[in-house]
């Protein structure tokens, strides 16, 4: 039986588009990462299809549609990076890549751009949902019509899409719950931040923290009312002031979102950087700094350039084998990470993107 692209990338703990560039020098891997793969590869006397290659090649051309949501963050930025690493990649195989990107969450706009890339002619669509009805209606519509839509980085459960690419973050959630539990032994009040309400990435985290605080910490640990903080610093910057006033047991911040500069920022001038825990999400440049600089206790990562790499490869192969994705949620890992082990983990980000 021929040995897969696939098996590979589970016996290395990469995934299968990492071995894709690794095997065939497509985008940057670390050399560490691409030995190891090759080695792998070699063990298991892995031979690309190239008869399949050509026929690829052979075949009609197809037009893609992507549309990223909050694109001013760090995070989706890095999202950015991985369509666009995967555009240049499947431009050799005659597949065309529209990308559609805005600040915020604006359902309008959303809509929009899903109409535009259809009358442009795309057979399927990428896109980061936000929980308005007429999205979930929009992509049963598309479905339909006989054009695939894949999630990513948030999720629209119950639509008629081919899949989801992002975080657990629900279970993320539970994950920040734990372990600021083990930080605080002796609890204490925490203060949890979520960026848009409408966003069901944002919910999922905040309510897996709020469950898990709930049924297992609710001795220990007292949660003030969410506050709502839009991905924005100078928001989050004032709700941190007025509760840290408000509250001098204040023991901790969950940010669900983004937001977490404004909230170090205001603990950093009220004096009492290191004694209040601050939990984010994500590996990206702003946050290793605080990271470094001990603002933040630990982030939750969530491979956000794997969650803009793979939708294109995965619409394009449904598209062309009518292969379906191997699950309908393909959850990306929940990575945490301190100051003493970011380092690498951020050189091989910066590397797949390219820079």
């Amino acid at each position: 039986m021929a040995v897969t692209a696939q098996q590979i990338a589970d016996l290395a703990g990469v995934s299968r588009g990492t071995v894709d560039r690794a095997l065939h020098n497509r985008g940057r891997v670390s050399p560490e990462v691409k030995e190891k793969i090759q080695k792998i590869a070699a063990e298991l006397g892995y031979k690309p299809n190239l008869i399949g290659q050509a026929l690829v090649r052979t075949r009609q051309n197809f037009k893609l549609g992507v549309i990223i949501q909050s694109n001013e963050t760090p995070t989706m930025q890095i999202v950015r990076a991985g369509v666009l690493q995967a555009t240049e990649e499947l431009a050799g195989s005659g597949v065309e890549v529209v990308l559609r990107d805005f600040q915020g969450l604006d359902t309008e706009l959303m809509l929009e751009y899903i109409e535009e890339l259809v009358s442009m002619g795309v057979q399927g669509i990428a896109l980061t949902p936000d929980t308005a009805p007429e999205v979930r209606q929009c992509i049963d519509e598309l479905h339909a019509r006989g054009i695939p839509v894949i999630t990513l980085n948030a999720d629209a459960p119950g639509s008629k899409r081919l899949c989801f690419i992002g975080m657990d973050n629900y279970r993320a959630g539970q994950t920040a719950a734990c372990l600021l539990r083990l930080m605080m032994p002796e609890g204490g009040t925490v203060l949890p931040l979520a960026g848009h309400l409408n966003n069901t990435a944002h919910n999922n985290r905040l309510n897996g923290f709020l469950d898990t605080v709930n049924a297992n910490y609710a001795d220990e640990i007292s949660t003030l009312a969410f506050q709502p903080c839009f991905d924005r610093d100078d928001y989050s910057h004032e709700i941190t002031q007025h509760a840290l006033k408000a509250n001098p047991d204040l023991a901790a911040i969950y940010v669900a979102s983004n937001g977490q500069q404004g909230v170090c920022q205001a603990i950093e001038e009220a004096g009492l950087k290191g004694r209040i825990k601050v939990v984010a999400f994500d590996l990206n440049e702003p946050n290793m700094e605080l990271l470094r600089s001990d603002s933040l206790s630990f982030v939750l990562d969530q491979e956000a350039f794997e969650q803009g790499y793979r939708p294109p490869f995965l619409l394009y192969e449904y598209l062309l084998h009518k292969k379906m994705p191997e699950k309908e949620l393909l959850y990306t890992d929940i990575a945490i990470r301190t100051k003493y082990n970011s380092d690498m983990a951020l050189v091989c980000t910066t590397m797949q993107n390219g820079v």
